[in-house]
């Protein structure tokens, strides 16, 4: 992935220190303003399908929250080796680890549930086991919970070389890949369904993570002049492994003349790891197509005719073929930013904003669309949905410019 010679040198460091990097902070603003875009589309009819949020494909809206996990990699990997030299390894982590339980009390604050029961006796009968499941594989399990536990995960490694983080980035899609096979995938696909791959899917958020550690000691490493090249093969290899790991989803699909007797079932009864008739199907393909999945952003057959699996990309399973095709797609569109901020001098107040104070972004935009939201019925015409998206962008960059102005900026 990254040559030794392209550790992060002290004076590369040094010279980092004296700047932000502007190519980060409009990456980061842009990923902003993209999941402000399609949580606020989601909800409506006249919105196109790949704005919308997918489980059985990888749609733009489904390329926001990696997005967010390669930029956090890429700071924490930024700031946390400073933390160290000034600090020292244990206060550092002891600092880290308190920042990042604040984070995760604030994701069970802000992702509020609706009331479990009306009284005592009917919370009583529903006990831990009728309310558990429910808060953990959806309620609170959301982007901030996402972020906080990925980077707890990252943690003991965040400072280490390159081939230790290799390791570890490997170790953990392999994990996630037989904790699926044993149970997580069909768990987190059954009611009360998760929400962005489940409570295991920080296993397969560290591959954006991770690439955002990566970019970052190539940014700092070659801070005068980067090697763009690289970073475009590291973005199109994994897109292209993404893609080609997609094509797993081609043993599920289902012959014509069981398609009527297994109408009912969404999920394949063995998702992972596909039985020998299945094998003999995809091998005696008639056409070499017949082994390629669709192109991504183009949504597959429906479930009569494929049923669900692992190998498909998937933000609700958090599958390993879609971490894998949308970090790629996060170091290209990092590198868009570097060649067009850090190297030709771009510069946007609006993602500034935006980037420089995200969490409270995120906070404010829920309560901006719940306020917005309300005079727009989901059947509305085109125009309309468009002037409220305008609106509720107006007010929340309106908010959170406010804050900017004031330097109160939302960080734990």
């Amino acid at each position: 992935m990254m040559a030794a010679k392209d550790q992060p040198s002290a004076e590369a460091e040094k010279d980092v220190s004296r700047k932000r990097i502007l190519s980060l902070d409009q990456f980061r603003g842009y990923t902003v303003a993209g999941m402000l875009l399609v949580n606020f589309l989601a909800s409506f009819a006249v919105s196109p399908a790949v704005l919308k949020h997918s489980h059985d494909y990888c749609s733009y809206a489904d390329t926001i929250m990696p997005q967010f996990l390669f930029a956090v990699g890429f700071a924490f990997r930024l700031t946390f080796g400073r933390r160290i030299k000034r600090d020292g390894a244990t206060a550092a982590n002891l600092r880290m680890v308190r920042r990042l339980l604040g984070l995760m009390l604030v994701s069970v604050v802000i992702y509020n549930v609706s009331a479990r029961a009306s009284n005592w006796e009917e919370l009583v009968a529903l006990g831990p086991g009728g309310i558990l499941p429910e808060l953990v594989k959806r309620n609170w399990f959301q982007t901030l919970m996402h972020i906080a536990v990925t980077s707890l995960w990252l943690l003991p490694v965040i400072a280490a070389g390159t081939k230790v983080r290799i390791l570890w980035m490997t170790g953990s899609a392999i994990l996630h890949v037989l904790l699926s096979y044993w149970f997580n995938f069909e768990w987190v696909n059954t009611s009360p369904n998760g929400i962005d791959g489940g409570p295991l899917a920080f296993l397969t958020w560290t591959i954006p993570a991770m690439m955002g550690t990566f970019t970052c000691d190539l940014i700092i490493a070659n801070i005068n002049k980067v090697p763009r090249r690289r970073l475009a093969c590291w973005g199109l290899c994994l897109v292209a492994a993404g893609y080609l790991i997609s094509c797993g989803t081609r043993f599920y699909d289902v012959p014509p003349n069981l398609q009527s007797s297994l109408s009912d079932s969404k999920l394949a009864s063995d998702p992972v790891l596909p039985t020998e008739a299945q094998f003999q199907r995809w091998a005696s393909a008639k056409h070499w197509s017949d082994w390629f999945a669709e192109p991504p952003f183009v949504a597959p057959p429906d479930q009569e005719q494929r049923k669900w699996n692992y190998w498909m990309m998937s933000q609700r399973g958090g599958t390993l073929s879609y971490m894998t095709f949308s970090a790629g797609v996060s170091v290209l569109a990092y590198l868009l930013f570097y060649m067009a901020c850090d190297q030709r001098g771009f510069h946007s107040s609006f993602l500034q904003t935006f980037g420089t104070n995200a969490l409270a972004a995120y906070v404010l935009h829920e309560m901006v669309g719940e306020a917005v939201k309300p005079f727009i019925p989901k059947d509305s015409p085109g125009w309309y949905v468009t002037l409220g998206l305008l609106l509720f962008f107006l007010i929340t960059w309106t908010f959170v410019r406010s804050l900017e102005k004031q330097k109160i900026f939302l960080r734990l």
